[in-house]
């Protein structure tokens, strides 16, 4: 039994910080689509997508073992690759879909808090105002953040497990869900991975693994058991949203679907419940990337992979990481629709991954791991990345999505060429601790 005067995160913690971070602000925000995109299937879409992140979970469970520093990510990548143009440009691509994150966030801040106001146009007021408020909260009062994270994530698993609940126990329609409402396997896969970026969470355990007490009991938990877990919990909310509504009114109202659910069985009373429910995942969702934004690009500039001005710390923080993702998150939010941002999202942490998967079956003597494992992982991503883009190319109206997801991974690769060639900065391994 752990002893609370010990030192150092115990299980139970590290368990919080992967499960708070896969269930945030994603779940209000695409749950809708997820459903517009699968039909009943979505159950089983959300599943689909948890096993993808169930096999990367694995290779980040054996990296993190292995070495358990701040890195995270960017060190498991730089180990595995070296320090050339190719783990550079993945770890400027991980920065930017953090940045893509930020914005999913606020867009369903906005969707879901415009409906707390008179009609009028506030969604875009919402979502440049929260980004802005709490941008400055985080340069002036990062510690609160910190403070405040743990009773945000509480009030929203809470409120999301009386959602279930209730919804489970409301008489539901079950046809919905059968399988005669499943659109065709592949747009079943395809649908899931747009929405994978929901489980990205788990990777911030690996930032946390040197301040953790009992890692050998505590990571195999927190990896593995949090995205079941998920998996668990993102399906009965699909299954509650299905059963509840008509899928032409999850069209009309694809943003905000959730609350539009909990209306049908808890009245006006639970309609507001889902919006202060997505109002408090979205701000802590947007707390904690703002927060952990200044430590990425800090640990990435450190290896030499970004300027040497990112290493500065204000009041013992890292800012300038943080405004830069904050300027470039409002752009997207405010410019690009819901579709586009998700597979933005997704498909960057796909590639993220499948790179980390592939690390850690080159890697399987030093991990101790089974590399079949990882390499299957590494196939789950890439078949993942190709029924994403699929998916977006069939639809005539987002098959120019496609052009701005390259753009993302061009500038990505851009900037770290360019860079490399203007300042001959080196790049190295061991400073990231």
């Amino acid at each position: 039994m752990e002893r609370s005067h010990e030192k150092g995160l115990g299980t139970l913690s590290v368990l919080s910080i992967g499960v708070g971070g896969m269930v945030g602000g994603g779940i209000f925000a695409v749950t809708g689509l997820a459903i517009e995109l699968t039909k009943g299937a979505a159950p089983v879409a959300f599943i689909a997508a948890g096993v993808v992140a169930l096999l990367t979970a694995y290779s980040y469970l054996r990296f993190t073992l292995a070495y358990p520093g701040q890195g995270g990510t960017v060190d498991f990548l730089n180990r595995a690759y070296g320090t050339g143009i190719f783990t550079g440009s993945l770890n400027i691509l991980l920065g930017l879909s953090y940045v893509v994150l930020l914005a999913i966030y606020a867009f369903a801040f906005g969707s879901y808090g415009a409906n707390l106001l008179p009609s009028g146009a506030w969604e875009h007021v919402l979502i440049t105002g929260v980004i802005v408020v709490l941008s400055v909260v985080n340069l002036l009062g990062a510690h609160l953040v910190v403070r405040s994270e743990n009773a945000f994530n509480l009030a929203k698993m809470l409120l999301l497990a009386v959602f279930v609940i209730a919804g489970l126990i409301a008489p539901l329609d079950a046809s919905r869900l059968g399988v005669s409402t499943y659109v065709p396997v592949w747009g079943i896969v395809s649908g899931a991975m747009i929405i994978f970026l929901n489980y990205e969470g788990f990777e911030l355990i690996a930032n946390a693994a040197p301040d953790i007490r009992n890692p050998k009991r505590s990571l195999p938990i927190a990896y593995m058991g949090g995205v079941l877990a998920v998996m668990v919990g993102y399906a009965l909310i699909a299954i509650v949203v299905v059963g509840h509504l008509e899928f032409a009114t999850v069209g009309e109202q694809a943003d905000y679907a959730l609350a539009v659910a909990a209306e049908s069985f808890l009245g006006r009373a639970g309609f507001v419940m889902i919006v202060v429910a997505a109002l408090l995942a979205t701000s802590s969702a947007i707390n904690a990337t703002l927060y952990g934004s200044g430590r990425l690009t800090y640990v990435v500039a450190k290896t030499g992979e970004l300027p040497k001005e990112l290493e500065r710390g204000l009041f013992h923080e890292h800012p300038e990481g943080m405004i830069i993702y904050a300027v470039l998150a409002l752009l997207i939010a405010n410019l690009l629709p819901l579709h586009a941002i998700a597979t933005m999202g997704s498909a960057g942490f796909l590639l993220v991954f499948m790179a980390v998967n592939v690390a850690n079956a080159r890697m399987a003597g030093q991990t101790y791991s089974r590399p079949w494992i990882s390499w299957l992982g590494a196939l789950a991503c890439l078949i993942a990345l190709v029924a994403l883009c699929w998916q977006v190319w069939q639809d005539t109206a987002t098959r120019g999505q496609l052009w701005i997801l390259a753009g993302m991974i061009a500038l990505a690769v851009a900037i770290e060429v360019i860079y490399r060639a203007v300042t001959g900065r080196e790049v190295h391994l061991g400073r990231m601790s």
